[in-house]
Formats: structure tokens, C-alpha cells, sequence
């Protein structure tokens, strides 16, 4: 038996509640490999599916946890070996298929990426799926011609996991890093990543008539999108790109977008991690051991067990939690 936070739904009422027990290896999913989980993290996704109503769970009862490193414990698969160190994100892990908030997973070996050399397993998610997404929108923005000294690139949402790693990353590779935040408590946080400019929130959530406006950033990792995705882009220089990987200010953006894409070029790149090859996979972490300050790491990390979960899950959906949740599942 192993602990595991587990989400189950009342028929009759229809609500949810996530308690801490023990399961067996017989509970768990289907896979070629399992893995002795070390560590996960807490995202939205996270949030949503432990809150009221289970949001993206599909069937009852349910492990989230949509990110995990760990070691191999067994596998059916010649790519894996016990004791590998392995980590995974995405691939509907933690919302369709039980995910890292317990003390071992199974999961089908392609989903599965090696941890990359030097780097274990809570440093991993200390990175974990939001980190994975802010160094493929780095990526996407260095293949779309970004380079340090065009310009100050902004992050928006850039306290977030997603935000505060694109900003230490960005700033680690000499980027001039504009980080965008609606609480000014975390402008020491944010220039102790490497940032170089703060940008309060309301500067761009406010939407206006005109359809372009002065050219400020080469660059932008939008964590945000919604009315403050369309002032940005309004503010793009010439021929310069936008990589976009979340929707908190919502799905619909305001502003007359034609102008910035056909009088500037912009480029509008959409990020998703959830299901990325594996060789982009494999890259990306690569990058990632290799690009991102391992110091400037260690102070986006809030620590958390199994048992903080539900409340953390709570807090996460109201925008309350800051840098980078690591759950110590053993703990």
C-alpha cells in the first residue's frame, strides 16, 4: 500500500472532495512502466480538478497531479530500466489517466521523457509543465528570429510558474526581461529573476481604439491572453512574435488584431505541452538543464505535501500562489 491524494465524487449530491488514503498497486491505471513518484507539482489544471465539481476529471475516483519525477520501478518497456530517473508532463496525466499526486504512477513508456543530466527530480518540478511551457515558448520565440539586444521581451503573468521561469530564463540567456504584474509586492521576486523592467497590470488591461500603438517589445511570452493579449499586441515591433500559453484573462481578444498582423507582421505562435513529440521534448529539457539559473530556481519554490493539496489547490485558482509549488509526495 502508498499514499495517494485521491478525488472522489458523491452520485447523489454531485460533490467532490479530495482526502489523503492509502491504495494499492492494483488501483492504479494501466502503462508499460511504473514509476516510484519523488515529486510533483500544483498547476490550474491542478486547482480545477481538485476543486468543487472536479473540473477536467473524467471518471471517479481520480489521482491529479498532471507532472511527476520519480525513479523507475518497473517496466515492460526496453527503454526504461528500474532506477532510471524519469519525468513526465502533460499527455492528459492527472486529468484523464491518474497522475503525480501519489506515491506511484503508471504510465505508458512514451510519455515518459529521461531527467535530464544533472539536473534530479525536485528540481524538475521546481520546473515541471509550467517550465516545460515557458522553454518551448522561448524556443519558438528563438526560431522566429528573437535575439538578446533586439529589445526588451515582455512576460505577462510573469509571477506565475509559467511567467517566473520564461522571465529567469529569458534574463539567463540576455534578454532585457519586461515582466508584467498586478501586485507590486513581487517587483523584489521578480527583478531577483532577472527582470529589468515592472510593468503594473493596468498599464495593459485597459482596451483601446486604436489600432496600433507605439512599438515597445521584441518579443512576448503571454501567459495571460484575453483583453490585455490584444493591447500587446498592438505594442509588438515590427515583425516581431508573440508565443501565447494560457487563457486566465480569457478566450476572447479585444481589438481591432488585423492591424498589428498584416502593418507589422506579428506573429501569433500558440504553446502547447500537453502532447509535444518526444525528440521537442527531450530538447526542451535539455535547454532547460542547460539555460535556466539553477539559484534563480530555488527561490520560485513554495514546498507542499499531499496533505496541503486541497488547500493549495483552492488558492491556486484564485491566483493566490506565487512561482512554483513543488509537493513532496514522500513527505
Amino acid at each position: 500500500m502508498f499514499k495517494a491524494l485521491v478525488v472522489d465524487k458523491d452520485e447523489e449530491s454531485g460533490k467532490t472532495s479530495a482526502a489523503v488514503r492509502d491504495i494499492g498497486l492494483d488501483d492504479l491505471p494501466g502503462g508499460e512502466v511504473t514509476v516510484a513518484v519523488e515529486y510533483s507539482t500544483v498547476n490550474y489544471k491542478d486547482g480545477l480538478c481538485i476543486g468543487p465539481g472536479g473540473g477536467l476529471v473524467r471518471k471517479y475516483p481520480h489521482v491529479p497531479g498532471i507532472d511527476f519525477a520519480g525513479t523507475v520501478e518497473d517496466s515492460s518497456d526496453d527503454r526504461y530500466k528500474p532506477g532510471d530517473k524519469v519525468v513526465l508532463t502533460g499527455w492528459r496525466v492527472g486529468e484523464a489517466h491518474w497522475g503525480g499526486y501519489a506515491q506511484k504512477a503508471r504510465v505508458k513508456a512514451d510519455w515518459l521523457v529521461p531527467l535530464p543530466e544533472g539536473m534530479d527530480s525536485r528540481a524538475a518540478m521546481a520546473v515541471g509543465t509550467a517550465g516545460l511551457t515557458a522553454m518551448l515558448a522561448v524556443m519558438a520565440l528563438e526560431d522566429h528570429g528573437l535575439e538578446p539586444g533586439h529589445g526588451p521581451v515582455l512576460v505577462t503573468g510573469a509571477a506565475g510558474g509559467v511567467g517566473s521561469v520564461a522571465t529567469a530564463i529569458l534574463a539567463r540567456l540576455g534578454h532585457e526581461v519586461a515582466a508584467v504584474t498586478g501586485r507590486p509586492e513581487q517587483e523584489e521576486y521578480l527583478r531577483g529573476l532577472g527582470a529589468t523592467q515592472i510593468v503594473p497590470r493596468e498599464d495593459l488591461s485597459e482596451v483601446t481604439r486604436k489600432p496600433l500603438e507605439t512599438e515597445l517589445w521584441a518579443g512576448c511570452v503571454d501567459a495571460v491572453a484575453g483583453a490585455m493579449l490584444g493591447r500587446v499586441l498592438k505594442q509588438m515591433k515590427y515583425g516581431t512574435s508573440v508565443a501565447a500559453i494560457g487563457l486566465a484573462g480569457g478566450a476572447a481578444i479585444e481589438g481591432a488584431l488585423i492591424t498589428p498582423f498584416i502593418l507589422r507582421g506579428v506573429n501569433l505562435l500558440g504553446i502547447d505541452s500537453v502532447m509535444q513529440p518526444y525528440d521537442n521534448r527531450v530538447r526542451a529539457w535539455q535547454r532547460i538543464a542547460r539555460d535556466l539559473p539553477m539559484d534563480k530556481l530555488e527561490a520560485m519554490v513554495q514546498p507542499a505535501t499531499l496533505s496541503d493539496l486541497p488547500g493549495l489547490g483552492k488558492d491556486i485558482l484564485k491566483g493566490q500562489v506565487k512561482g512554483r509549488v513543488v509537493v513532496d509526495v514522500n513527505a
